[in-house]
Parts: C-alpha cells; structure tokens; sequence
C-alpha cells in the first residue's frame, strides 16, 4: 500500500455559497431583522386598528347616551297621539270624499287642478269665465273619452277591461 505524502485535506471546499460560514451567519442576521420588522409592523397595524374600533365604539356610545338624553328630555305628550288620529281622520275623510264622487266629478276635479282653478276660484269668476271654463272641461272629458275609445278598437281591450279604465278617469 502506498501512502501518498501530499497533505490531503478531509474537508473538501464547497462550490455552494450558501455553504458559506459568513454567507449562513449574514443570512440568519438578515432573517432575524426581517422578523423583528414584521413584528413590528404586525404590532403598529394591530394597535391602529384597535384605536379606529375604540374611536368607533366611542361614538356609538355618545349617540346612543344623545339619544337616551333627548328620549328622556321630550317624553310623548296626549296632543301627539291626538295629532296623529287628527292626521289620519283627515285623510280618512279626503279618501271618503274621493269615493263617493262620481267618475266625471273626479275627471273634473282632476282637470280643474291641472288647470290651477279650485272650485273656490271657479265660483268667484264671472259667469262668462265660468262658462268658458265648463267649455274646457267638457272639451277635455270628451278627448279622454275618445283617447279611450281608440285605444280600445285598437288594442282588442274587452269591454269590462275599458268601463274599468273610463271609470278610473
């Protein structure tokens, strides 16, 4: 057997870098301050979104003790509720009045209005603007008459369908 008398080295250099002493050691460093970053980051992120819902949860506290305070301060009184049935008796009796008009009375209320004339206005004319306004009124029922009639050949409407129609007029 022959011994060689090189010196032969039992650690073979590496080719890798990463195999490195200082290459590990400047890596580990860098991946130590990487996370100390994001702990940081993490840290400032959690403790401002904490801030934002503490804030948040401040005023929703404050409205709500507003609320509370104006609730107490102003409790109901009997004239509201009488208000309230007062409101809707009015109503109650404008929607009675309305029903028990006739279709051509409500056709003529409504083109009255259009026109800007309440019967209050009507009554105070002189009897030749009254008349002229009767004419009017009249011209524009029969319009709506015929419209309705048209509309009526044209479309094959049953006639149930059309009195239905001329009725809502």
């Amino acid at each position: 057997m022959l011994v060689s008398a090189q010196k032969t080295s039992a650690i073979q250099p590496t080719q890798r870098s990463d195999m490195d002493p200082t290459t590990a050691a400047a890596s580990a460093l860098y991946s130590g301050l990487m996370q100390n970053v994001q702990n940081a980051a993490n840290n400032q992120i959690s403790q401002a979104v904490q801030q934002a819902s503490n804030t948040v949860n401040d005023n929703v506290a404050a409205a709500f003790a507003k609320t509370r305070v104006l609730l107490q301060a102003t409790p109901p009184t009997a004239s509201t509720a009488q208000a309230n049935s007062a409101t809707q008796s009015s109503a109650l009796d404008e929607f009675k009045d309305y029903m028990s008009k006739s279709p051509e009375q409500r056709m003529r209320d409504r083109i009255l209005e259009e026109m800007g004339i309440t019967e209050e206005d009507l009554k105070n004319m002189p009897p030749a603007k009254q008349q002229a306004v009767a004419q009017e009124i009249a011209q524009r029922v029969q319009d709506k008459l015929k419209l309705a009639q048209v509309e009526k050949d044209t479309s094959g409407v049953d006639k149930q369908v059309t009195d239905k129609f001329l009725a809502a007029l």
